[in-house]
């Protein structure tokens, strides 16, 4: 005998809703406040702003009243800044290795080209922070040198302030590059300052390195940005230095960190 089987309707398969990873705008937030969750990354911010401090109260005893201008308190400072941020985009690279936090970074955040955008892009908006600090304390001694009987001009030439932008973004980027390929804190701080200096001292003991160096050497083609007139040809070998010391380290770097093993 046979039995017939009523057909039971099957409930439709219920598909959970995947939850949205964090926006590229919330990690940069966290990796912002990440440059000054660590001793070493908050003392670093204070030592830029401290620097660049120190530079105009330099500058107002040891210049003369004529040139206490606000060009001649903001353009030197952006050196001695542009000296530190290297380590500033280091420290917020490698700090995920050295702090052994990478691990539970990328099991939130699964993507990890993600995480390096948002790192990136957090040490740039430093580094332009940087310059409207050096702005700022330019203003700053600008009105001490007229209250001391100084020049206190507020003379300034509005080309030097994308200028010092690309010079100090170019120094964090370059840091950062560094910290990517070697994801160590000591080797690539040793390394990023070792590098430069090798590479002058060798153009400087061997004539057939002389031309190479007018393009390679970051220390030449970046002098001009703290200039207001930069030509096309000043450009051309800013660019190609800056293919071999920052571009090259954040590509390579950018495939390594993504390929390796988090343990």
């Amino acid at each position: 005998m046979t039995t017939a089987t009523a057909d039971v309707p099957t409930a439709p398969a219920r598909h959970e809703p995947t939850a949205a990873g964090p926006s590229l705008g919330r990690l940069t937030r966290v990796e912002l406040r990440k440059l000054a969750d660590t001793r070493a990354g908050r003392w670093l911010l204070i030592s830029i702003g401290s620097i660049a401090v120190a530079i105009v109260v330099v500058q107002l005893f040891v210049t003369d009243g004529p040139e206490q201008t606000f060009t001649a308190f903001f353009t030197p400072s952006l050196l001695p800044v542009g000296l530190l941020l290297p380590v500033l985009g280091i420290l917020s690279i490698t700090g995920e290795w050295s702090q052994r936090t990478a691990l539970t970074t990328f099991a939130l955040v699964p993507r990890r080209e993600r995480v390096i955008v948002a790192k990136l892009a957090a040490v740039v908006l430093a580094a332009l922070a940087s310059v409207l600090v050096s702005l700022a304390v330019a203003a700053a001694g600008t009105l001490a040198a007229r209250a001391t009987g100084g020049a206190g001009a507020w003379t300034f030439d509005w080309q030097l302030l994308p200028y010092a932008a690309v010079f100090q973004v170019a120094n964090v980027l370059m840091g950062a590059g560094f910290g990517l390929l070697l994801l160590n804190t000591p080797l690539a701080i040793v390394t990023y300052l070792l590098l430069p200096t090798v590479w002058s001292v060798l153009a400087a003991m061997i004539e057939g390195l002389r031309g190479p160096a007018g393009w390679l050497d970051t220390s030449r083609t970046m002098e001009p940005l703290l200039s207001p007139d930069v030509t096309v040809g000043q450009w051309e070998r800013l660019g190609v230095s800056l293919a071999l010391w920052m571009l090259l380290p954040l590509v390579a770097g950018l495939i390594r960190t993504m390929r390796r093993e988090v343990s």
